[in-house]
């Protein structure tokens, strides 16, 4: 494993395109580590609907980024007192690594700053019973992308005003607010007075024993804005735009939120979007070109998710339960 030191600039759309370049580059052939932090921002999970998905008045209002990442997951917010980090790994095909393989160095090194955490949940790390770490993964040919979010002293009024979380969503995870689920790590240090920078360097240390610390050239850096500047900070990847539908329906499994959007004539399906908080292994959009053009009728389609293998796309998630957001 080598630690990547970086300048992000605090912008969360470099950082992506750092571990885009990373895992599109072969001449990265090693394992990699990275840590890095930002202004005020809101990240948006890879299937999301951003407009659904945040409080756009208020976001504008404070001069917050809105950047859509390449993992899947939900929304999330960080700012400059939230740390960021990223494993870069290579896999088999197929592969499936477990969540808590790539969390465990995290909440060992958190240990032994006198803060006992716990994994809960598809991806979320715990204090207290509350979440101060959302976790999200991502894959690229023979490329694996684990990243998640510390809450260190995160503004919290920020964070549960810039995202719109649906009532729904609360009721399942059996609270009144976001107030009342999330926690900052600060206030519980045995050092509560720590800045967020030197949290970092204890962190780092814990975290980096035997790294090799390895820099980025300038071409390097030359390709990562490149990156940043045509897919990251681009509206069409943040936002995006999406026909009017007809039809639209919406639940939540063990795998997370699906929202599915169809534009259905003479009984053929004509449009599918599809957009929630779930972890996906594949491209969302074949997904959408497979549906279209498939008659509306819920045993034909069973039949489709069951040849394509929605178990195996979705995690959590199975035919019988995609089947459910067509059913009317």
């Amino acid at each position: 494993m080598r630690y990547i030191k970086f300048d992000n600039f605090l912008r969360a759309s470099y950082s992506f395109a750092v571990e885009e370049y990373i895992m599109q580059n072969q001449k990265f052939e090693d394992e990699y580590f990275l840590f890095w932090r930002t202004s005020p921002t809101v990240m948006i999970g890879r299937f999301q609907n951003t407009i659904e998905e945040i409080n756009m008045d208020f976001i504008k209002s404070n001069n917050m980024n809105v950047v859509r990442r390449n993992s899947g997951g939900g929304t999330i917010y960080t700012d400059e007192n939230c740390w960021q980090f990223s494993f870069i790994i290579r896999k088999e095909k197929n592969e499936i690594r477990d969540f808590r393989d790539f969390t465990k160095p995290v909440t060992d090194a958190l240990k032994i700053l006198g803060i006992n955490t716990e994994f809960s949940g598809r991806n979320d790390l715990m204090l207290n019973g509350k979440k101060f770490s959302g976790n999200a993964q991502f894959s690229y040919k023979n490329q694996f992308l684990h990243h998640g979010s510390i809450l260190f002293d995160a503004n919290l009024e920020n964070l549960i005003k810039s995202i719109t979380v649906s009532d729904e969503k609360l009721i399942s995870k059996g609270i009144k607010s976001i107030k009342e689920r999330v926690i900052n790590l600060k206030p519980n240090l045995f050092n509560p007075e720590i800045t967020s920078l030197e949290f970092k360097d204890k962190l780092l240390t814990s975290l980096n024993n035997n790294m090799l610390q390895i820099n980025l050239t300038k071409n390097d850096l030359q390709e990562i804005e490149k990156i940043e500047k045509e897919k990251f900070l681009n509206w069409d990847w943040n936002y995006g735009r999406s026909p009017e539908f007809n039809i639209t329906k919406n639940k939540r499994f063990i795998g997370g939120k699906v929202e599915v959007f169809l534009i259905v004539k003479n009984g053929i399906i004509q449009e599918c979007k599809i957009y929630g908080d779930f972890f996906f292994n594949g491209n969302i959009i074949d997904l959408e070109n497979k549906i279209i053009g498939n008659k509306y009728e819920a045993s034909k389609l069973y039949v489709l998710f069951k040849k394509i293998e929605i178990e195996k796309l979705f995690y959590g998630i199975t035919s019988e339960d995609f089947l459910q957001l067509f059913i009317q």
